[in-house]
């Protein structure tokens, strides 16, 4: 492993999402509050970003060509176009059951469906009003699943036959496992498998690599954990900002990781300030997969 280094030029209010898009050779990502989506082009070291009407909450690349983000008011198709010009078209707008709420983390599955979570913005209020919906040919449907308070953590094994998601609240700290029906996309009963409140921070975004192994953001305690397809804490990382917030492979080779990061409301002692809300880099020593493609643009 090499030691994580901050790459980006911006200081992200909460940097999330970040995805590699192996075609341009580019990694996408978030700052959920600052309303933007950012780039950066590996060959050139450039980074590029866009200024959003609402906060995103997460993105996943199309077939298009396009970005899908999934924002406050429903599910958007953006074209980035010379920063700062944008264009966007709703694709479906979305109910949520209580006022002041967004969503959060989501990722398409190798279908290309798109499955993303909802939350209410003020966490202290610990509303379990966070659900589950699945963006495709239907449209948008769901809360497919129920009850979260903070959902986040969704990955999927490589043989997409199991689904993983978190609580990353402080009240709930859990990961669990789902059996999922690629050929339906249906979500089978959630089953307990980590328990993070006995670990060194929050369970934030995760990525899993080509062994099938899960690995997690603990936001609060500056690591990066790797647990075995069996629920078995393999490895912790640390990386030199407080709240790492979603991980994902990236580079050439896919064997980078990419780590985004939140400026937490002080800093933290014995973190390095100034790369608070950064993006970083580290050489974790295995290879990550392909993050697949949104295609299941609604039928009109």
């Amino acid at each position: 492993m090499t030691a994580a280094q901050a790459i980006s030029t911006s200081r992200d209010r909460v940097g999330e999402s970040p995805v590699w898009s192996v075609a341009e050779q580019a990694l996408y990502w978030v700052d959920i509050e600052g309303q933007k989506i950012h780039r950066l082009d590996w060959a050139s070291q450039t980074q590029s970003s866009w200024a959003l009407p609402e906060r995103v909450g997460c993105i996943a690349l199309s077939t298009r060509g396009t970005v899908i983000a999934a924002m406050e008011t429903g599910i958007f198709e953006v074209t980035l176009q010379a920063p700062p010009a944008v264009h966007i078209t709703c694709l479906a707008s979305v109910e949520h059951p209580q006022a002041d709420m967004r969503f959060n983390d989501g990722r398409c599955d190798a279908d290309g469906r798109l499955w993303v979570g909802t939350m209410v913005r003020d966490m202290a209020m610990a509303s379990p009003a966070g659900g589950i919906y699945c963006m495709d040919t239907q449209g948008l449907r769901g809360p497919v699943l129920l009850g979260y308070i903070t959902p986040n953590g969704m990955a999927f094994s490589p043989d997409g036959r199991t689904a993983y998601l978190s609580d990353s609240h402080p009240q709930v700290q859990k990961i669990w496992s789902h059996t999922f029906d690629m050929a339906s996309g249906t979500w089978g009963a959630r089953v307990p498998w980590v328990d993070m409140k006995p670990l060194p921070g929050r369970p934030d975004g995760a990525a899993v690599d080509t062994e099938g192994c899960y690995w997690i953001c603990g936001n609060d305690a500056g690591m990066v954990h790797r647990f075995s397809p069996q629920g078995m804490l393999l490895q912790s990382f640390p990386v030199p900002v407080s709240k790492p917030a979603m991980c994902a492979f990236g580079g050439p080779e896919l064997r980078h990781l990419f780590v985004t990061s939140i400026c937490p409301a002080a800093p933290a002692p014995g973190f390095d300030a100034t790369l608070d809300g950064a993006l970083l880099v580290l050489k974790p020593g295995v290879q990550g997969l392909p993050e697949p493609l949104f295609s299941r643009f609604p039928v009109s």
